[in-house]
């Protein structure tokens, strides 16, 4: 059977960066590899940035957002059929950070899947540096997302300290709490700096496994106030671009923005750009996509449009 991993995580937690590390491993082994980038939205610019990883033992897929949730598990199960024929040693899935985890589940245990894949691993992504006044929603999307990891891996402990990182963990039980989710999180937490992760590292990573355990499901994807929009041709630049993102989201105006993400061309070069609240990454890139995303709660997209424009 084809071993199926989930790679979940809230929005902005780094779950790409994770995921080029995380299949590289398993291609270093000879193995063959499919990627699923399963998101809700439209346009998916994750795809551009594994670009890197494609070669004949690693292909990537994605489904196909822009659709209500039933439509998109139909897309999911179609997709995951389709690849169940490719030959692949491994599936890992990176789905969208407002991903309703037991869609995942209920999949993989329906015909034919059941019959041609394993649930291997659920490894769920958290910045070390959570912001810590998350909404109610988000909340319970984090609770929902831990419930089933077989580790919890922070992001970007290198940029922080020790104080930090305990308040994070101490946020990840009170959102547990909340959805009364019992769960011993302290012994799942994995918060090495990724630059320095070994080969023993990744063998405990690789059989991590999963966990099941009941909580409080409040809402589905449908049912909250969470929206993906999509710029398509902003006449983005370098200079000033940090400073507007950062007013997009310290100005309530807009909504409660989570996070930016893009690629834009200026002198012939693409630069993919990735920020939350905490940071904010400039890259060149070789290839790109001239798409600005922001995804967040109540966001008041005229208004986003018109500043990024004027």
């Amino acid at each position: 059977m084809i071993k199926v991993d989930l790679i979940t995580g809230f929005l902005g937690s780094g779950k790409t960066t994770f995921l080029k590390k995380y299949v590289q491993y398993f291609l270093d082994k000879g193995q063959k590899i499919g990627i699923l980038e399963n998101d809700y939205g439209a346009v998916n610019v994750d795809m551009l940035l594994l670009n890197d990883l494609r070669s004949e033992n690693c292909e990537l897929e994605m489904v196909a957002g822009g659709c209500d949730a039933d439509c998109h598990r139909r897309r999911f199960k179609t997709k995951l059929i389709s690849m169940g024929m490719s030959g692949y040693d491994r599936v890992i899935i990176e789905p969208s950070g407002i991903f309703d985890v037991d869609e995942f589940f209920d999949s993989l245990r329906d015909e034919p899947l059941d019959r041609w894949y394993e649930i291997g691993n659920v490894i769920t992504i958290v910045d070390a540096k959570l912001e810590d006044s998350l909404s109610e929603d988000s909340d319970f999307f984090l609770a929902s997302q831990i419930a089933n990891a077989g580790k919890i891996v922070l992001s970007r402990t290198q940029l922080t300290d020790t104080d930090t990182i305990n308040n994070t963990i101490s946020h990840l039980k009170a959102a547990a709490d909340k959805a009364k989710l019992d769960k011993d999180i302290d012994s799942i937490i994995f918060d090495k700096d990724w630059n320095n992760l070994t080969e023993q590292d990744y063998e405990s990573l690789a059989s991590c496994g999963y966990s099941k355990h009941s909580y409080i499901k409040k809402l589905g994807t449908d049912d909250t106030g969470f929206k993906t929009v999509y710029f398509l041709e902003l006449p983005l630049k370098k200079d000033g671009l940090k400073e507007k993102i950062d007013t997009l989201m310290s100005d309530p105006s807009f909504g409660t923005i989570l996070r930016a993400k893009g690629f834009f061309q200026e002198n012939d070069t693409w630069y993919q750009f990735n920020a939350t609240k905490a940071d904010f990454t400039l890259t060149e890139m070789p290839v790109g996509q001239q798409v600005f995303i922001v995804i967040g709660e109540e966001i008041a997209e005229d208004k986003v449009k018109e500043f990024f424009t004027k």
